[in-house]
């Protein structure tokens, strides 16, 4: 089976670990043929040229900057990707014929191009369901539904029901992101809507003791504190006002370490409130190479996930996965359209509190301080729950068999 992968996200060499290559990875240790079209990154401006990565067949495009672009700037650019994409699809892949076409959200404007390769080749389609636009804009306050300013969100709106309607099958991330698709689009087929999450291949990161003390020692972490760290995008999803509170909430916890490693949009917030305030017992890191940073929070002790408490449409963050690779614990500050602080208590993963309250917030890592990592009350089971719940080879099956 020949399968076309679109994707607007900038995708590391494919034979790097993530949510998107390990799928890919999967199709072709079944032994189907992978094309890949994705976008390069923001610094790159080397030629579109067709290279052969880790066994897959792959297209990297300029779209322009996208990643840490403002809105305006990431719209223009969502818009002009069909033509693009399509022009390279024609280029690069003019005569492979298609059997299965796979796509993630963002973005939505990509159905004009499903469509195309789906009419040319008679292809299965499948949606990976990582995002829920332009809904998710207006919660943050970047559309309107309504007045002069809504003719952009009215626009997106019409790319998605066409982008759904386009899809064969729709896999969704959680099943509080099946009940709102469902609930929100009425024209969509419940039949063709599934939970499909986020999944890797199961590969713990787990370091011994001495190797978690050479990397802290590395990168200027205490030995002797519980270490909280949060690692991915620092964007307007992230609520990183609401993150900053709770760092400064967390000032004369003399028990605790707060580490933060990533990069975007909002990166400078942070940057700035670090600069000012010189927090003693907490750090501010870069993007790391991939390799390090998976170690790193694996010599950490809780891992830290944070949403915009604005949130009505119910995301389900992919880094989770990392800190259950690295078999942490998680504090989870949420929304509560969200059913990932459910999954995390009822699963036994560790903790959630509303991404509104500060207090909760410093008082659950007080509390965390003060648990016997040892002991029975402190989340124990990461590593089973990753591999019984989010194993590629679950999602192949399901996208490939229509079922486990």
């Amino acid at each position: 089976m020949n399968v076309l992968f679109l994707s607007i996200s900038s995708l590391p060499h494919l034979a790097e670990h993530s949510i998107s290559t390990d799928l890919l990875h999967e199709f072709r240790r079944n032994g189907h043929e992978v094309f890949v079209v994705c976008a390069k990154r923001d610094d790159d401006f080397s030629p579109t040229e067709a290279e052969n990565e880790d066994g897959c067949r792959i297209v990297r495009v300029a779209i322009g900057k996208n990643k840490k672009a403002n809105a305006v700037r990431k719209g223009l650019t969502t818009v002009c990707l069909p033509l693009k994409y399509r022009k390279t699809i024609k280029r690069f892949y003019g005569d492979v014929r298609f059997d299965l076409i796979l796509y993630p959200t963002p973005p939505v404007t990509a159905a004009g191009v499903v469509r195309y390769v789906k009419k040319r080749d008679g292809a299965r389609t499948y949606l990976l369901l990582r995002d829920i636009f332009p809904q998710n804009a207006v919660d943050l306050g970047m559309m309107k539904k309504t007045g002069p300013k809504s003719i952009l969100y009215r626009y997106f709106r019409r790319k998605e029901k066409q982008l759904y309607a386009v899809s064969d099958r729709i896999g969704c991330m959680s099943q509080a992101n099946f009940d709102y698709i469902i609930e929100h689009n009425p024209q969509v087929d419940p039949s063709v809507v599934e939970i499909c999450p986020n999944a890797v291949k199961v590969q713990p990161v787990l370091l011994n003791d001495r190797e978690k003390l050479d990397m802290r020692s590395k990168y200027g972490i205490p030995a002797d504190k519980k270490v909280f760290v949060y690692g991915g995008n620092l964007g307007k999803p992230q609520g990183i006002p609401f993150l900053i509170d709770c760092l400064r909430a967390g000032k004369d916890n003399d028990r605790a370490f707060f580490l933060v490693v990533g990069d975007g949009t909002e990166y400078r917030q942070l940057e700035a409130f670090f600069n000012e305030e010189s927090p003693a017992n907490m750090k501010l890191l870069k993007r790391l190479p991939k390799d390090d940073y998976d170690r790193l929070v694996a010599a950490c002790d809780v891992g830290l996930i944070f949403l915009d408490h604005r949130f009505t449409i119910p995301n389900f963050p992919s880094r989770l996965l990392s800190y259950l690779q690295a078999g942490l614990p998680v504090l989870a500050c949420t929304d509560t359209a969200t059913d990932i602080g459910t999954v995390i208590t009822e699963g036994k993963l560790g903790w959630w509190c509303e991404s509104s309250d500060v207090q909760r917030f410093a008082a659950l890592t007080d509390m965390i301080c003060r648990i016997d990592a040892d002991g029975d009350a402190y989340p124990h089971g990461a590593i089973d729950y990753l591999a019984a719940h989010y194993n590629v080879e679950n999602n192949y099956r399901r996208i490939v068999n229509g079922k486990v």
